[in-house]
């Protein structure tokens, strides 16, 4: 059964924080909140957990679309290979905030990844994902939590997540009501950028 523990957004508590740290390096899988909608990730590291996420979602892991959650553009040079001034540009401007941005993997991906010519890099506007980042060391591999009810594509009330999640994960964070509405996807591995999906995140930032 997983835990359920509370973190505020404007000041995440640092023991809540130390303890969902704990279970994402002992290969746990953490429902948290974003800046648009609640994902799932694990350590970005831990090959078990991985393999846990996709049978979740029901995809093989080499063929799984996972973005990365990073807490700062300094660490992108770990995932990804050297980006153009103007593409610097663009990934300045937009994060942190509810933007995907589709970019060339270099040789540095972990093992399960290595296959995949590109990564999904996001820095969400919360607190709370970006510290439990920080503080782990390592990015969070991603991947939003959609519903199965054909209306309401994702839940926003954490109560109810919990309800739903809790014999499948190790623990939700609850960061107060989510949104519905998925970040917005950006290709940055051509020339042009392309959208590849329009979520929260305005156009104006290219």
């Amino acid at each position: 059964m997983a835990e359920f523990i509370k973190i505020y957004n404007e000041n995440p508590n640092q023991k809540e924080i130390d303890k969902v740290v704990k279970i994402l390096k002992k290969g746990g899988l953490v429902i948290y909140p974003t800046d648009t909608v609640y994902g799932l990730g694990c350590d970005i590291s831990n090959t078990k957990a991985l393999e846990r996420i996709a049978q979740i979602k029901g995809v093989k892991i080499d063929k799984a679309k996972f973005s990365f959650i990073c807490d700062s553009l300094s660490h992108l040079s770990d995932y990804v290979k050297q980006i153009d001034t103007a593409t610097f540009k663009i990934l300045k401007r937009a994060l942190p905030g509810p933007y995907t941005f589709i970019l060339p993997g270099n040789s540095s991906l972990p093992k399960i990844f290595k296959k995949k010519k590109t990564v999904g890099i996001r820095i969400p506007d919360n607190n709370i994902i970006r510290t439990l980042v920080a503080h782990l060391g390592n990015p969070i591999v991603s991947t939003s939590i959609r519903d199965d009810d054909e209306i309401l594509e994702y839940t926003t009330d954490p109560e109810l997540i919990y309800e739903k999640w809790r014999s499948k994960v190790d623990v939700v964070v609850n960061g107060g009501y989510g949104d519905n509405t998925a970040s917005t996807i950006i290709d940055l591995t051509e020339d042009v950028p392309n959208v590849i999906r329009e979520g929260k995140g305005s156009l104006d930032v290219l």
